[in-house]
């Protein structure tokens, strides 16, 4: 088995010698090339991933921020609230039996005040 490793080693190596220099050149300046486009590639990627994680952590605190808004609008806009800010503010109230008037509509469109 060694005895084929040897000659196997003597025929690549033979077959290397007897390449012209130029292409032996070629060889070496492809293979540089594609091992800096590897390292460039990979950087690239580790680059991208940790925008990735970062947009990803962002959404999450976006998310965390929505559902905060999402609690304080219904506090806001809760019906005792409401009506405790328009009777204090705007000196709102409910109206009296008196002054309310119900208003029929009449099949044809018009309208009929009801006593």
């Amino acid at each position: 088995m060694k005895t084929d490793m040897a000659g196997i080693r003597k025929r690549f190596i033979g077959k290397i010698d007897g390449i012209s220099p130029v292409y032996q050149s070629l060889l070496l300046a492809a293979v540089v090339l594609c091992a800096l486009s590897v390292v460039t590639s990979q950087h690239k990627a580790r680059k991208l991933y940790i925008e990735l994680q970062k947009e990803k952590e962002q959404a999450l605190q976006m998310d965390v921020e929505w559902g905060q808004l999402q609690l304080e609008q219904s506090t806001w806009a809760a019906p005792a609230r409401v009506e405790e800010v328009a009777a204090r503010k705007l000196q709102m109230q409910l109206p009296k039996k008196e002054q309310v008037k119900f208003i029929r509509i009449k099949p044809d469109g018009g309208a009929i005040p009801r006593p």
